[in-house]
């Protein structure tokens, strides 16, 4: 079934989607997608579909079933998602940058998301706490070999700090199903408006994971931003500021997530072709040196908010930063 998978070619595209009982003209345009395989074609009624084919072992099935079943929920309450699978496609782009009414448009949005999120469960799917998202990914490194040995110890301490800190900073903060992977290339904006897509990541987790990851910026305009996010989240669900907490040990875990990530794909020659300078002795020790710096400014409580969602006044200034510093698939 991998080997099925790494093979895609448009001739089993189309007969994949000749199965599914469409008729498609020949036209089949491979879609950026180094997790999954997307596709655009077109079909003989000039209409054009997405189709999208899972990465196989990654999900169980039951999984799988409980992001469609996510998307049904959302596409029955009228928020603008983008289905599964197969699907018609939607006309948009990815924002560059937001607008302060777009801001506040996605602010509502996500608010509405995660208030379906909320009635119901989601048992099969992954839970982001520290045993999934940063000891099985450490794991993985350290199983694989990538850890080189002047850093092992130095990288796996800094797991341990910041799962020990999410762990006291998150107790009794609320869990649910969550886009998971909600940054600024999940989301387009065309004629017909605003569309979430790719639910492929959703998780149970907390609310804040969602909103940091649409403005990652932790400087006094991404502080800003994030603040009138919060605001315009509050019209349609309850935001508690003091979740903000768990804003930057979720950015180490993103940071540990995304290393591990790309070490179980490596095999795949997608990635080594997209990140030629992974595993080196260079790579891995600026990767352990930003770990452990930004495991510092957690423990030393500089990454800490006010009570209005700013920085504290004896904080040190932040660099600007963006989506492009966090989310490599973009």
């Amino acid at each position: 079934m991998t080997d099925f998978f790494l093979d895609l070619t448009p001739d089993r595209v189309l007969v994949a989607i000749e199965a599914a009982g469409f008729a498609p003209t020949g036209h089949c345009t491979p879609l950026t997608c180094l997790e999954n395989r997307v596709y655009d074609l077109r079909l003989e009624d000039g209409r054009h579909i997405v189709a999208k084919f899972y990465r196989p072992g990654r999900w169980t099935r039951e999984a799988v079933l409980e992001e469609h079943q996510f998307l049904a929920d959302l596409r029955e309450a009228e928020i603008p998602v983008i289905q599964f699978a197969i699907w018609p496609r939607t006309g948009g782009r990815s924002p560059d940058e937001l607008t302060d009414e777009q801001i506040q448009i996605l602010g509502r949005l996500l608010a509405r998301i995660h208030n379906v999120g909320a009635a119901r469960d989601a048992p099969y799917r992954a839970r982001l706490d520290p045993p999934t998202s940063a000891f099985a990914p450490l794991e993985l490194l350290e199983e694989r070999s990538f850890l080189p040995a002047e850093v092992a110890k130095r990288y796996r301490s800094c797991v341990e700090q910041v799962a020990e800190i999410y762990t006291e900073r998150s107790r009794g903060i609320p869990v649910h199903r969550i886009h998971g992977d909600c940054h600024m290339g999940n989301i387009l904006n065309g004629n017909e408006g605003w569309f979430f897509l790719d639910f492929d990541d959703m998780v149970v987790g907390p609310a804040v994971h969602d909103v940091w990851m649409l403005l990652p910026g932790r400087d006094a305009e991404g502080l800003r931003q994030r603040s009138l996010l919060i605001d315009a989240y509050r019209q349609f669900r309850d935001f508690d500021n003091t979740w903000l907490r768990l804003v930057e040990p979720l950015r180490a875990f993103r940071f540990i997530f995304y290393a591990a990530w790309i070490a179980k794909r490596w095999e795949d020659s997608a990635f080594p072709a997209a990140f030629p300078h992974f595993g080196t002795a260079d790579y891995w020790e600026n990767e352990t040196r930003d770990l452990e710096e930004h495991v510092e400014r957690i423990a030393s409580g500089r990454d800490e908010v006010t009570p209005g969602g700013q920085r504290r006044e004896d904080a040190e200034p932040d660099a600007e930063l963006s989506n492009k510093d966090f989310f490599w698939d973009l």
